[in-house]
């Protein structure tokens, strides 16, 4: 029945896809619901033979109902992806999925942080923590995110084994994927204070990172704690910590560095997720020319 099929595609996802614990759970709500339609739609349960004999239309019509639902062109086209990688599993090596054009998404370009930014944000966020240690965590954090590119969760998966750091640091990705970073001076030195004042032991094997009751530090603390301090600091909205990882990117490219280099420092599996940093670059020169030359309006 089809929740034996999404608990199995589940497992898949985890032990085989090695997808992270976020998308698993998007993925199987969207299955979830996608099931429920279908009950609905063909008026019986949903096993793996009704899977199997889905059409085109069948697809629309979920998306349809989706859509009534408030559902926008970007989450659309998610949730069809989601239910055709559900659809395959389900029918197997050699499978045929209904094929269907997804909606049209319009390609959004990162926006980076100014330098300066960058700094203001991790210093708020030091001077805002109720505990010293836990400010110190939060500065060395966020220098970690500008200034080697980790994603939130790369940089919360490290392990006490990570320090003392050294010129690189090796960082596991999206996958499973590991890459190898660089690290500068100062990020050394702000995780090696975080570390020094942590009132906690961090074990080799344990997380580097910690919360306030000695738990592994959770990214809705982190992103929390980000909000107060652009608050605090007038900074706009799209100050993230996922956005300090777009400027180290936009700002290595501006600085000379090359696709393919930038490509592995990112951990991209396909070059073509790290050419959108050109377009962002080509963004950031033509605002400059705009503002600055006297013909430009």
């Amino acid at each position: 029945m089809a929740d034996d099929l999404i608990r199995e595609w589940d497992a898949h996802l985890a032990h085989e896809k090695r997808r992270s614990v976020h998308t698993r759970r998007a993925y199987v709500a969207t299955a979830e619901r996608f099931c429920a339609f279908l009950s609905r739609h063909l008026g019986g349960a949903v096993d793996a033979r009704a899977l199997a004999g889905l059409s085109a239309a069948d697809l629309r019509g979920f998306l349809a109902e989706r859509r009534a639902e408030g559902l926008g062109n970007a989450s659309a086209a998610r949730e069809l992806s989601a239910v055709r990688s559900f659809l395959r599993f389900v029918g197997g090596s050699g499978a045929s999925v209904p094929q269907m054009r997804g909606p049209r998404v319009k390609k959004g370009l990162p926006r980076p942080v100014a330098p300066a930014e960058a700094l203001e944000l991790a210093q708020d966020m030091e001077a805002q923590a109720r505990q010293s240690w836990a400010g110190a965590r939060d500065f060395a954090l966020m220098l970690l995110l500008y200034g080697a590119g980790l994603r939130i969760g790369e940089a919360l998966a490290l392990t006490g084994a990570a320090v003392p750091m050294g010129e690189t640091l090796r960082v596991t990705g999206k996958r499973g994927k590991t890459r190898v970073v660089p690290i500068i001076a100062p990020v050394a030195a702000a995780v090696a204070r975080y570390v020094a004042a942590c009132p906690y032991p961090i074990a080799g094997d344990g997380p580097l990172f910690l919360g306030v009751r000695g738990g592994p530090l959770e990214p809705g603390v982190v992103r929390a704690n980000v909000r107060a301090a652009r608050r605090a600091l007038g900074l706009p909205e799209r100050t993230t910590p996922h956005a300090l990882r777009h400027s180290f990117a936009t700002h290595l490219l501006a600085g000379g560095a090359d696709l393919r280099s930038l490509q592995e420092l990112l951990g991209h599996a396909s070059l073509a997720s790290t050419q959108i940093y050109t377009a962002v670059d080509a963004a950031h020169l033509l605002d400059v020319y705009r503002a600055a030359h006297p013909r430009a309006e």
